[in-house]
């Protein structure tokens, strides 16, 4: 099972939005992210980086 952590706007630990994360959805202009505990999270903003490999997701917030 591939996890990934979601970082906002930047790969910062102060930028982390949220770990665990199993699902990615982009949605209108919404990325909606849920974890393992069925957690979810709601960005406004696009997908700019996905790299499974490292567990990394990077989503830029719409200004």
């Amino acid at each position: 099972m591939c996890l990934s952590t979601v970082y906002k706007n930047s790969k910062t630990p102060e930028s982390v939005v949220m770990r665990n994360v199993m699902r990615i959805e982009c949605k209108d202009d919404m990325v909606i992210i849920t974890d393992l505990m069925d957690r979810q999270m709601a960005i406004q903003g696009y997908l700019a980086e996905a790299n499974l490999v490292d567990g990394i997701v990077l989503v830029h917030e719409r200004s």
